[in-house]
Parts: C-alpha cells; sequence; structure tokens
C-alpha cells in the first residue's frame, strides 16, 4: 500500500501540506496499527479544485463510457476483493468471513448494480410521451462531497463513488479517520482502474476539519453524508448558506414489531441475531423488539438464547461470530448505556456490563437483552451503536404503531406476522 499518510489529489499521491499524525487502532488489540494525516484546509481545497477541473469533461462522457469506467474499477476489486476484506476486518474489527462477504462484499455488489443502472438508465426521453420538442435530459449535478461512515466502509463508499461515477459526477470523498484503511485500498484501486485525473479525490481527515470545508465550500454543489444524527444537522447548516443538494442517512432506533401470529421462536431468534449482527453497528439494526404481550414471555426466552448463543470472538478468526466494537469511545459508550438499563430498572436477562469470558483485551462487548423496558428509558431513546436489544410488550395494533413511533429518529422498522 502506498504511505499512508498521503492523499490522492488529481490522479496522484501527494503528501499533506502539513503533517498532522492520526493513529489507526487495531480493535481487537487496542493497539495503532496505521498512521493517517488528517486533511487541513489547503489539501481540501486542492482536491476540490481538481475536481472542479475535472468536471466540464467527465460530465460530458457518455453513459457507455462512463459505464466502462465502472467495469474497469469492478475487474481491480475484484483481484483485491481479500485484501479488502483483511482491511476491513482489522480497522474496524468485522470477523474475516463476515468482512469477506458481506462487508466487501457490498462493495463489490454495489458496482455491479451501478453499472447495469448506468447501462439501462434512460439518460434522455420525452418529457410528455407525445409532445415533440419537450425533452427531459438527465446531467451530473456537479462536484460532490462524499463522507462516509466506520461501519459499513465499502458499502458506503462504493454506494457514493459508484453513483457519482454513473452519473457523471467528480467527487472529493472523506472517509472516517477511525477507519479509513479499506477507503485507501479503494483508492489504489481506483488508480490502478484508470479514473481520469481529477474525478476522484480523496483526503483523509475528521468531520470538523475536512468534513466542515467540505460541506461548507462555494464548489461544492452535492454532499452526501452517513453518519451520525447530530453530525448531519452540522452538515445541513454549513451546505445551507451555498444552498447545497444535500444528502443525509443518519442514526436509528428501529422498531421491530412481533406478532402472536408470526413463527415466533424464528422471527425472535431472526431478529435478535440481526440487532447483534455487527456488534450492533448497523444504523438499520433493529435494536427495540416490541411484541404482542401474549407471546411476550416466550419471547424473552428465545432473545435470552439467542445472545447467549451468539459467539464473540476474535475478527481474524473464521466463523460466524462477531466481533469487538470498533473504539475505545465506542466502547465506553456501550457499556454505560448498558448501565444506564440496568440502573433504570429493565430487566437483564442475558450479557450485560464488561467484556465476554476469556476475551480480556480488545472492545469486545457481551450480547445484551434488556426485558421489560419503557419507552422513557435511555435504551430505548437513544441509538447504542452496540450488540444491545431492548424488549417491550404491547397489547393490540395501534398501541404497537404508538410505540414504534415514538422515536426521535426515523430509517427503518420491522414487522413479524402470519
Amino acid at each position: 500500500m502506498t504511505d499512508t499518510r498521503n492523499f490522492y489529489i488529481d490522479g496522484a499521491w501527494v503528501a499533506p501540506h502539513a503533517a498532522q499524525d492520526f493513529p489507526v487502532y487495531n480493535p481487537a488489540t487496542e493497539e495503532p496499527y496505521a498512521t493517517i494525516s488528517l486533511g487541513g484546509v489547503a489539501d481540501t481545497e486542492a482536491a476540490i479544485a481538481a475536481a472542479r477541473r475535472a468536471f466540464p469533461s467527465f460530465s460530458s462522457t457518455t453513459p457507455a463510457e462512463r459505464g466502462e469506467i465502472l467495469r474497469a474499477i469492478l475487474a481491480v476489486y475484484e483481484k483485491r476483493v481479500g485484501d479488502m476484506a483483511e482491511a476491513i476486518s482489522t480497522e474496524m474489527g468485522a470477523p474475516i468471513d463476515m468482512a469477506l462477504s458481506d462487508q466487501a462484499g457490498a462493495g463489490r455488489s454495489h458496482l455491479k448494480a451501478f453499472i447495469r443502472a448506468v447501462d439501462g438508465f434512460q439518460w434522455e426521453r420525452e418529457l410528455r410521451p407525445g409532445v415533440a420538442g419537450q425533452d427531459l435530459v438527465f446531467e451530473a449535478a456537479g462536484v460532490a462531497a462524499l463522507i462516509t461512515p466506520w461501519n459499513w466502509p465499502m458499502n458506503q463508499v462504493v454506494l457514493k463513488v459508484g453513483a457519482a461515477l454513473a452519473a457523471g459526477c467528480t467527487m472529493v470523498l472523506k472517509p472516517s479517520e477511525i477507519a479509513p484503511m479499506s477507503s485507501m485500498l479503494f483508492t489504489e484501486i481506483i488508480d490502478e482502474a484508470g479514473v481520469p485525473a481529477g474525478v476522484f479525490n480523496m483526503v483523509n481527515g475528521d468531520g470538523a476539519g475536512v468534513g466542515t470545508i467540505l460541506s461548507s465550500h462555494p464548489e461544492i454543489d452535492v454532499v452526501s453524508f452517513t453518519g451520525s444524527t447530530r453530525a448531519g444537522i452540522l452538515i445541513s447548516k454549513s451546505a445551507a448558506d451555498t444552498v447545497k443538494t444535500v444528502s443525509l442517512e443518519l442514526g436509528g432506533k428501529s422498531p421491530n414489531l412481533v406478532f402472536a401470529d408470526s413463527d415466533l421462536d424464528a422471527a425472535v431468534a431472526r431478529g435478535a441475531s440481526f440487532c447483534f449482527a455487527n456488534t450492533g453497528q448497523s444504523c438499520n439494526a433493529a435494536t427495540r423488539m416490541l411484541v404482542e404481550r401474549s407471546v411476550y414471555d416466550r419471547a424473552v426466552e428465545v432473545a435470552q438464547s439467542t445472545a447467549e448463543a451468539t459467539v464473540v470472538d476474535l475478527p481474524g478468526k473464521p466463523g460466524g461470530h462477531i466481533g469487538p466494537l470498533v473504539s475505545q469511545a465506542q466502547f465506553d459508550k456501550v457499556q454505560s448505556l448498558i448501565q444506564a438499563g440496568i440502573d433504570e430498572g429493565a430487566r437483564l436477562v442475558a450479557g450485560g456490563t464488561g467484556r465476554p469470558e476469556g476475551l480480556n483485551r480488545g472492545w469486545f462487548a457481551r450480547p445484551t437483552v434488556f426485558a421489560d423496558a419503557t419507552p422513557d428509558m435511555t435504551i430505548m431513546r437513544e441509538e447504542i451503536f452496540g450488540p444491545v436489544l431492548a424488549m417491550m410488550p404491547f397489547d393490540d395494533e395501534d398501541q404497537a404503531i404508538e410505540m414504534a413511533n415514538d422515536t426521535p429518529y426515523g430509517l427503518a422498522a420491522y414487522i413479524q406476522t402470519g
């Protein structure tokens, strides 16, 4: 891999204008294993300028030409998908099998989907069928700032980069500084694939620095951000002065409604496993399980058994286990919220604070289930982003819907019924 302190600007790896080293930690060992540099104003503006210079020519390419670029990226990605899985597993703790099939695999699937989209999309069409001289033409929106999270690195990076390339936009990518190594590798893939200079640029940095510059810069036309609701609000405010197009995918506290006529054991086991998958670090995780009262006690038993059967182990080992949380800060947050559930009177039926037995090093958390939660409890109100499930009974459909909607979050909801 290239010098990890460098950025990719205008088709070349370049050193930062001013060194600002930032360690990247392995969450399974709690030790730094790489160093990146956090970009500043000069780095970010150089990347934006490169994207702006490349926009007139790239936005004039044909869909067929952009499809060939995507195919070239896919070909290189396929060669390096194993390296990508290892990078993701090391930087954010996904078990290696899951990192290959789900994490790195998502990037491959999205590239294929964008190739189909760019080939099949009707880029020019009649505005009103049968009315001559009134056509609808789809054009690139401009220079895009792409700001991605650490929890599903290639899922998010490829979704944003692939869409921008397919549409004819040039771009600046700022990956999460917590898990940047997979994006460094993806940038190498972009370079090897021969993407024209300036079309894709990558600058590492934090949200307060590079993220703020990108979201407020007058030469950025579009901001696509996935991350916390708090950061999304700040980005919206920063982008408002220049009236940018802003796309946000933010946090969630998704309900999973389980009705008595469902295949109960399967529905609850599936729902609990989904909550624990990726160590609970998915914005669409079904973290609130609302269960019809007549089957509630059985549902709690199944959720407890599922948590107790969920294996937590080192990410480098093969198997269907879950790995560590991504960082010390995330570990501390999850531990604090589990303790809040205990202190506020929820019934702890599985897991709890601390690390799983035998894992004394690394940011590993215990798969945890709370029963008899109430709507006002912290574990029902806040996004935990850890393997923590909170359960609550309901009496009828109307109450279930009211409870499901009693949240400041949106994003996802799930229903289990016959």
